[in-house]
């Protein structure tokens, strides 16, 4: 689906660049699909982590319409959170994926993280059981300017870390990157800590789709795709996982090799 410019294989992911940033949201969304319908054939249904943001507005308004998923036996989960905001804030996650999951398609499940709970080590420990009561099979990912995933920056990322969730500060790149969408008016208005998933918990599911569209995340890919696996850059973790996908656009392509090149 889509104009395919690119497809190539770097370690063990699957990287397509696409003609644009709709047509990667499309063809992302379709293989998703694919993914979401043999779990609910093999299984019953299916559970899914969610990113949020800008970067996966094409792929997640693509999957939903896709109307032969059963919506019904979809089990949503969400990756990181703002402490202390409210889920009614327009910048929260979760009032991002209240607009554009839950309410579009009604999923059979939706788990959401509370940044303003009142018990937040409570709140940790019961999505974390909730997150690992069974597999993941599918979880979307992007990757931040400074080269996080969900919200590990490069100065918290752990590829071992032993936790589900952590509670971590978040560096100033990823603050002015959420500035920069358009989320906050400025920097002082961003929150300075975050709940999020940790890496290991992430690179848990069955499968991975990331989309990273956009010339602000060339550097980015670059670093995670021909650099070295660092935490310095936690994307590059991305590209072991034996199930994963990475789509990306002509601008966020634009810095890569023009042949592949394959990390030792």
């Amino acid at each position: 689906m889509g104009t395919l410019l690119r497809a190539y294989t770097v370690n063990k992911a699957s990287v397509a660049v696409y003609s644009s940033t709709s047509e990667m949201g499309k063809a992302a969304a379709s293989d998703a699909a694919q993914v979401m319908r043999d779990a609910i054939s093999r299984q019953g249904y299916v559970r899914i982590i969610v990113a949020t943001g800008n970067s996966q507005l094409d792929v997640i308004k693509a999957l939903t319409t896709e109307e032969t998923i059963d919506w019904k036996s979809v089990q949503v989960f969400h990756m990181d959170e703002y402490v202390g905001m409210a889920s009614t804030h327009p910048a929260s996650f979760a009032h991002w994926l209240e607009n554009f999951v839950t309410k579009v398609v009604h999923p059979g499940k939706v788990f959401y993280l509370r940044g303003d709970s009142p018990d937040l080590e409570q709140a940790f420990q019961r999505y974390g059981e909730l997150l690992m009561a069974k597999p993941i099979d599918l979880c979307f990912l992007g990757f931040g300017e400074n080269g996080h995933i969900a919200f590990n920056d490069p100065h918290v990322a752990n590829f071992i870390d032993p936790l589900i969730l952590r509670r971590v500060t978040l560096d100033s790149k990823c603050r002015n990157q959420q500035v920069g969408e358009g989320h906050f008016p400025n920097l002082q208005s961003v929150p300075l800590e975050a709940i999020t998933l940790t890496c290991p918990a992430l690179m848990s599911a069955r499968n991975l789709i990331c989309c990273v569209p956009e010339h602000r995340k060339a550097e980015a890919v670059r670093a995670a795709l021909e650099g070295p696996l660092t935490e310095q850059c936690p994307a590059s973790l991305v590209v072991t996982h034996p199930q994963v996908k990475i789509y990306l656009d002509p601008e966020s392509a634009a810095l890569l090799s023009p042949a592949p090149v394959l990390r030792p």
